[in-house]
């Protein structure tokens, strides 16, 4: 009857250890629960998508930073041009097909020769203000040009790559949502911002390039239009086309399409920062854009011996 007490003497440390393994592996049970919570594999989740967002502007900025000596050097001297400098600068303009088209009140230019940049104006001063057409019109020509076809094929393949939103799967049936998404992703906010609200707002959904002044100066004034914009009539005013639109955009498309995991409200508003930011960087890109487009202008020009 008392026999099995000397055994509880003999083997303490046995016992001791057998507890000392389970405390370790419950630790380690623990970590594993926490690294596969729901709420941080949502956030990771979140991440991806809001990096997907942001990799277009940074490759831009990218880019646009490169190309920033360029930039410096194109800056005109303080003294007044002279005639055939005036005649100069008019055929640069014009060779960039940055000119406003009576018809539709939009450009024909194309940022790094590719992408849509209708809505920009350079050296246009005071135009008529659109019309509701005219600025449906602009956003479709803008949404549906050739090249958001392989735009849009590379960010979804880059979300792909990445596994960003994994409920969407691999495969070709996981690129094909991918693809739809980030289409209906950009046609949603563009509509939203530059036709729908502009409409109801009377804003003007273009972007009227400052074109000199210092690079701080134009970097500055180009940022500060995603705050500012023109209205109809001509006047300044709080940017809430921009805003509202791009928030009520992230709002639809997180809780339409989106996986069930990003619905979120939290979620939402991280898109909706990140649709600001990247159209922020956006708006500075086309500040210098046609410094850029001039000064590759005039290398090829130099290179090939025309005028």
């Amino acid at each position: 009857m008392f026999a099995a007490s000397p055994s509880r003497k003999l083997f303490p440390p046995a016992a001791n250890q057998s507890e000392g393994h389970r405390n370790v592996l419950a630790g380690q049970l623990h970590g594993l629960l926490r690294v596969f919570k729901p709420s941080e594999m949502e956030a990771k989740m979140n991440r991806r998508r809001q990096s997907l967002l942001m990799q277009p502007g940074i490759i831009i900025l990218t880019f646009l930073l490169a190309a920033l000596p360029a930039v410096a050097q194109e800056q005109p001297a303080a003294t007044p041009p002279s005639t055939d400098q005036s005649k100069a600068q008019e055929k640069n303009n014009a060779g960039g097909n940055s000119d406003v088209d009576p018809r539709s009140g939009t450009s024909n230019d194309r940022l790094f020769y590719a992408l849509p940049n209708f809505l920009t104006l350079e050296n246009a001063g005071q135009v008529p203000p659109l019309t509701m057409g005219q600025k449906f019109k602009a956003e479709v020509r803008s949404e549906f040009d050739y090249v958001q076809i392989p735009w849009y094929g590379l960010l979804s393949g880059i979300s792909q790559a990445e596994n960003s939103e994994p409920g969407y799967g691999q495969g070709a049936a996981g690129y094909g949502k991918r693809y739809a998404s980030a289409f209906a992703d950009g046609t949603i906010e563009n509509f939203m911002v530059g036709a729908i609200l502009s409409t109801v707002l009377r804003q003007d959904p273009r972007f009227y390039q400052m074109g000199r002044g210092t690079f701080w100066h134009r970097t500055g004034y180009a940022v500060s239009r995603i705050f500012v914009t023109r209205t109809d009539s001509g006047h300044n005013q709080f940017n809430f086309s921009e805003l509202i639109g791009s928030a009520l955009s992230a709002g639809i498309s997180t809780y339409s399409y989106h996986p069930h995991a990003d619905r979120t409200f939290p979620n939402t508003a991280s898109v909706w920062g990140t649709q600001v930011g990247y159209d922020t960087i956006s708006l500075v890109v086309k500040e210098f854009w046609p410094d850029i487009r001039r000064k590759v202008s005039h290398v090829r020009h130099r290179d090939t011996g025309t005028p």
